[in-house]
């Protein structure tokens, strides 16, 4: 290590870790990253160091973060599995800040989610909010941005949307489909979350893009985009969920939870505040239409094949 100031990213492999990474390089920063997925396939090489997260040993994991004076922190679990799980997740962040705590990093960059609440009864909600209390109380410099939705190259939802709209014959919507969502450009965010990183005032920022959907809006706009118009009907939500987890066994992953309808109908992707990102979904979507949803996308592969790159849509 030189003696220039080094930035950690977790998950520079990944998704937003990765477009974080790439704009940190761009300045010329020394990046560092902890991953599970240290030898995924990927461009930054050596400029890169890898390390693992080392959650069981703190010794290690404060060891992996010496000389480092901020941190991006987008580790997180979507959704409970037998391999992983929300309370984990939680604990491990929390070994993280500790860690970066003991290791004399001078600012965090943490990402979490729009609406959190310790009082919700939706876990993944529940914990971003433990998570984001805890940084608070910990004493460090931070910044915590709230995203709702990302889209990009490597996005889920957005292109699974699109997928579903290529394959099936009618797409369902989870009631009324008139909850709201406002999705940001995943390289929005990383620009965000950099500029955070030279801050000094703790912030709390709602990163949403400069569009705002129903559910039921959303889909019919990529549909439009993709030149896929497809029947949309309303269905009881415990509907929904049955006939989504038949898809999930047709595509082995999880397409959707539960609790994601349940955050979703409760309109938690959607807040009040003026956008922090510049890029429109509408936009991005027409120049990646001939691409957008021809291949599913799936979490759980991303997570068993840890020496592939993600796919871009």
């Amino acid at each position: 290590m030189t003696n220039q100031a080094i930035h950690a990213v977790t998950g520079a492999y990944g998704y937003s870790g990765k477009y974080i990474t790439r704009r940190l390089l761009a300045q010329g920063k020394q990046v560092i990253t902890l991953t599970n997925s240290l030898y995924r396939s990927n461009s930054f090489g050596a400029r890169v160091p890898a390390y693992p997260f080392n959650f069981d040993d703190p010794a290690l994991l404060t060891a992996s973060l010496e000389g480092v004076e901020v941190l991006y922190n987008t580790y997180w679990v979507r959704f409970n599995h037998k391999d992983f799980a929300h309370a984990a997740a939680v604990e491990n962040t929390l070994s993280l800040f500790a860690a970066a705590r003991a290791a004399g990093v001078q600012r965090i960059v943490h990402v979490s989610i729009t609406n959190p609440s310790l009082d919700s009864p939706l876990e993944y909600f529940r914990g971003k909010a433990e998570l984001e209390q805890a940084l608070i109380a910990s004493g460090l410099s931070y910044a915590i941005l709230r995203p709702t939705v990302l889209f990009g190259k490597e996005d889920i939802l957005i292109n699974n949307i699109a997928w579903m709209l290529r394959t099936f014959p009618v797409f369902g919507l989870f009631g009324n489909g008139r909850y709201h969502i406002q999705p940001i450009y995943v390289d929005d965010l990383a620009e965000l979350a950099i500029t955070q990183g030279t801050e000094h005032k703790n912030n709390i920022i709602n990163a949403i893009g400069p569009e705002t959907f129903s559910y039921r809006e959303l889909v019919e706009t990529i549909g439009q985009i993709i030149g896929v118009k497809r029947p949309l009907f309303s269905m009881p939500p415990s509907l929904g969920y049955q006939v989504s987890r038949f898809v999930s066994q047709f595509v082995d992953d999880v397409l959707v939870t539960r609790e994601e309808i349940d955050g979703l109908m409760a309109d938690l992707l959607h807040v009040d505040t003026p956008p922090t990102g510049s890029t429109k979904l509408t936009t991005w979507a027409q120049q990646h239409a001939a691409h957008l949803g021809r291949q599913y996308t799936s979490e759980l592969a991303r997570r068993r094949n840890r020496g592939v790159a993600y796919a871009s849509n």
